[in-house]
């Protein structure tokens, strides 16, 4: 298993208010990761993020055991959204100047076998393999929810004045609920976590290729990134890119 990383402002924001963390351990061949994409003004947006993705990361290592079973991973995932949601929400109560921040929180823990996934806000996980792209996750926004009411196109929510508006965020309420998903692999698939800076601009099927078709795959996330820099960068870009 091998896993790359990578995280740019765009060419439209002065500041990064996404954040990521990405451990691979080869020895036991598995991986954990998160991406967070902040809100709330500049300053805010950056302590959400950073703070989610790393108190998020600091649970799960806390809570590791060697041979956990999926359903000890499932309830460590869910307890280390809810320690990370906490973390935000106390600061975001602490100050004016914090006030209304929060982050959206696509996380995973992935074995050669299978990947465990949670996922609070609109930040997205996706499997790639031979087959095709498939979007694990599904957005906590108002457009999806448009969409899944019947009333709206997939097409009619990428220009929707509201597109941007999510339904569910770390750190805006005292307690969230995330969404768990299980997702089998085999060798050779890839898990991709990213945030909107990259899907609101870059179409799947142009992920899917870049991923499979577009060269090494180490450079698949700097291919992503300079992709979505091209349409104009309009946000922040993050992705992380897990290879079984």
């Amino acid at each position: 298993m091998i896993a790359w990383a990578i995280t740019d402002k765009g060419l439209a924001r002065r500041e990064n208010q996404d954040s990521f963390h990405l451990e691979v351990s080869h020895a036991v061949n598995q991986a954990l990761c998160v991406v967070c994409d902040g809100m709330g003004g500049a300053k805010s947006g950056n302590v959400a993020s950073q703070m989610a993705a790393g108190t998020f990361m600091d649970e799960m290592r806390f809570q590791a055991k060697p041979g956990m079973s999926p359903r000890a991973v499932r309830t460590a995932l869910v307890s280390s959204v809810a320690a990370a949601n906490m973390r935000v929400y106390e600061k975001a109560q602490s100050s004016s100047e914090f006030y209304g921040m929060g982050t959206t929180l696509v996380g995973a823990a992935v074995s050669r076998g299978s990947a465990l996934i949670v996922n609070v806000g609109d930040s997205r996980a996706y499997l790639v393999d031979t087959e095709g792209i498939t979007q694990i996750t599904r957005d906590h926004s108002l457009v999806e929810d448009l969409i899944g009411r019947g009333e709206l196109s997939r097409e009619e929510a990428k220009v929707h004045p509201s597109k941007n508006l999510i339904t569910r965020a770390l750190g805006t309420e005292a307690a969230v609920i995330p969404d768990l998903f299980t997702v089998e692999l085999r060798e050779g698939d890839f898990l991709l976590l990213c945030t909107d800076g990259l899907t609101n601009v870059v179409d799947d099927q142009e992920i899917l290729f870049e991923i499979l078709h577009g060269g090494d795959p180490a450079d698949c996330c700097e291919r992503l990134k300079n992709l979505a820099n091209d349409r104009g960068g309009p946000d922040n870009i993050t992705l992380v890119l897990v290879h079984i």
